[in-house]
């Protein structure tokens, strides 16, 4: 099986030339303007096509792709709730101590005191930094501040991401 790294969600159709309009999921949506070759997906990640990239072109903080032999807007419209995904080996080279939110999703979580807190359903963005949102049974999703103060060690041999959470932040959690 191949391995995907998802960098967007087509959320409709842009005009009456197939152009499909994308939310981006990446950290740099300029990555589009290079893209020739890429996959739609299901969101269980199976593949529905392979397709070859006209264009890209960016409109709002969106991306609009004209795709080869998609040429009118209901077979566009049909894409609607797919991704867009490229091939990890295809995918830009991260700096040092930076990762793909797709490799973050499942990683089990522990605090060096508390110990295991759960596991990494979802990382989002609220202006400031990443946030780490971390599932756990029975109670309400942690949300730990994606800092390297923070969270100071990712193993993705063990599934393990080690934590240090501030002082207060479980508590809230707790009561």
């Amino acid at each position: 099986m191949k391995d995907f790294i998802t960098i967007g969600k087509i959320i409709g159709a842009h005009g009456i030339r197939g152009e499909v309009k994308i939310f981006p999921i990446t950290d740099n949506v300029r990555r589009f303007n290079k893209l020739k070759h890429c996959y739609i997906l299901k969101e269980d990640s199976s593949v529905v096509s392979e397709i070859d990239v006209k264009g890209c072109r960016h409109d709002r903080g969106h991306v609009l792709m004209s795709i080869e032999d998609l040429n009118d807007r209901t077979a566009a419209e049909k894409l609607k709730g797919f991704y867009i995904a490229v091939d990890r080996e295809d995918a830009v080279k991260l700096p040092k101590d930076t990762y793909f939110i797709a490799d973050l999703i499942g990683i089990s979580v522990i605090d060096d005191t508390i110990g295991e807190l759960g596991v990494i359903e979802d990382v989002f963005e609220t202006g400031a930094n990443q946030v780490l949102s971390v599932k756990r049974r029975g109670k309400q999703n942690l949300l730990i501040p994606f800092l390297k103060a923070v969270c100071y060690n990712v193993d993705f041999e063990n599934k393990v991401m080690n934590v240090k959470l501030p002082d207060g932040l479980f508590e809230l959690y707790e009561g």
